[in-house]
């Protein structure tokens, strides 16, 4: 049966936690718990470090999304190695970003394949160089293009590529039976993103990912996302994507006229609230508006 408590692994009592006063302590303790709930159709997610895994489980056999960091990985494959001693046929990678691959090498023969997109690949291997830990990698041994499709037991999986937008090789994950899709980094679920410039991010075609999703899926569609502002709202629905779709929309809009009125960079950077967008919060406006800059500034 899936477990549905709280995971937690090498927590201090409440009356252990009390007998410490630095709060950068707590905070590490806190990081170090987990947790592991199921969905529905032999599917769940996993949290604890990074961005958010997908899991299914079934009778022939388990699938993951994504791998957060070597420990976090552990994790994941032990309370799915308690619940099913059938294989891990595959572990999907919805880009390369490290808090979603970094933990790949805790699968290495465990999973029989990796799948990625071949950019998710290139990147991957790009990133691992320029950080010289290429040792440290385990690298997708399948790649695809535009769509890349398996079956596992009653589960029909299919993925889906539309164009850079967080990085030039984010796809989503969907899961066709339980209806589930990880949208990986696509969505950052009223969290202000992480945009890539240098690994082929757009912010102009995530927009046109976005409404391509809406199309494809459909209202009982349920969602993963990469990242929440809220740690317990990493699943949710088209709504979501709408709302995350509004959001590079109005980025864009409010970049444009900012450019068109002649306004630097480092005026552009002074920004502190996008128009229309209300609901999103968090550190990294910056970051938005100065990907938006210099791509809406090149001809």
């Amino acid at each position: 049966m899936h477990r549905r408590q709280f995971i937690n692994t090498g927590l201090l009592s409440a009356g252990a936690l009390a007998l410490f006063k630095n709060s950068s302590f707590a905070a590490l303790m806190q990081q170090q718990t987990y947790q592991f709930k199921p969905l529905r159709n032999n599917m769940g997610i996993f949290t604890e470090q990074g961005g958010t895994i997908a899991w299914l489980s079934n009778k022939d056999g388990i699938v993951v999304v994504d791998a957060e960091f070597p420990a976090p990985a552990t994790h994941v494959i032990a309370e799915l190695q308690k619940q099913s001693d059938k294989p891990f046929q595959y572990l999907i990678n919805t880009h390369h970003h490290g808090d979603h691959t970094a933990g790949n090498i805790s699968f290495k023969g465990i999973a029989k394949n990796v799948v990625a997109h071949a950019n998710s690949l290139a990147n991957q291997k790009d990133a691992a160089q320029k950080a010289n830990n290429d040792d440290k990698q385990l690298y997708p041994d399948i790649t695809f293009t535009d769509n890349w499709k398996a079956k596992v037991g009653d589960e029909s999986i299919r993925t889906h590529y539309w164009g850079p937008g967080h990085t030039n090789g984010d796809a989503m994950i969907h899961f066709e039976n339980a209806n589930i899709v990880h949208t990986g980094d696509l969505v950052f679920n009223r969290r202000y993103p992480v945009i890539d410039p240098a690994h082929g991010a757009s912010v102009r075609n995530w927009s046109v990912v976005l409404g391509k999703a809406q199309k494809q899926f459909s209202k009982d569609t349920l969602f993963v996302f990469g990242h929440a502002f809220d740690p317990q709202k990493v699943t949710g629905t088209m709504d979501d994507l709408k709302a995350m779709q509004n959001y590079m929309d109005r980025l864009i809009d409010l970049v444009s006229a900012q450019i068109k009125a002649g306004k630097t960079k480092e005026e552009v950077l002074t920004i502190t609230a996008i128009p229309g967008v209300d609901d999103w919060q968090g550190q990294g406006i910056k970051t938005s508006l100065g990907a938006a800059y210099d791509e809406l500034k090149t001809p």
